[in-house]
């Protein structure tokens, strides 16, 4: 998590803890493992559908502070909710930090946009290392790479569809 920092106090997780959270979820090992994937879904779906700009990290943060919340003794009678609740508060500690902060078009007309160098040796790296496949695969991997977020994911998704992928 090196581009978001939540930690308030010292506190790791452990696996007994993580066991004791999966139990709560549900005793039967193999549903409280299909419910923590479920609950997981569901909070990378909030970040991402909110703008998060690490939906992973605010989901394993949401995970983690529930996990200590039951670690320290509370009681937590439906988790999906409680989770949803904690990634509220955790989404509104992301939107307030200064490097998630949305500029104003002024701002960005202002910021000049660095062009890559013409001598780069990645850029050099990448065009040759770019010319070695046939044609048809360096599309495929131009496809593959191209756009972000949201975007991506759709892009892959028709390219999957495309191949024939599952």
């Amino acid at each position: 998590m090196d581009s978001v920092s939540f930690s308030r106090t010292e506190w790791s997780l452990t696996s007994e803890a993580f066991a004791r959270f999966l139990v709560c979820l549900d005793p039967d090992s193999e549903r409280a493992g299909e419910k923590y994937e479920s609950v997981r879904l569901m909070l990378l779906k909030f970040f991402d559908w909110r703008g998060a700009h690490f939906p992973e990290e605010c989901a394993d943060e949401t995970i983690n502070r529930v996990i200590r919340k039951i670690d320290e003794g509370e009681t937590i009678r439906d988790i999906p909710t409680y989770c949803h609740g904690v990634a509220r508060m955790i989404l509104l500690e992301t939107l307030k930090r200064a490097e998630n902060r949305r500029a104003d078009i002024e701002e960005v007309s202002q910021l000049e946009l660095a062009a890559p160098e013409p001598d780069d040796p990645r850029q050099e790296c990448f065009n040759h290392c770019l010319r070695e496949p046939p044609v048809e695969s360096r599309q495929l991997i131009m496809q593959y790479y191209q756009d972000e977020k949201r975007a991506k994911i759709n892009n892959r998704l028709v390219l999957a569809e495309r191949l024939g992928i599952d």
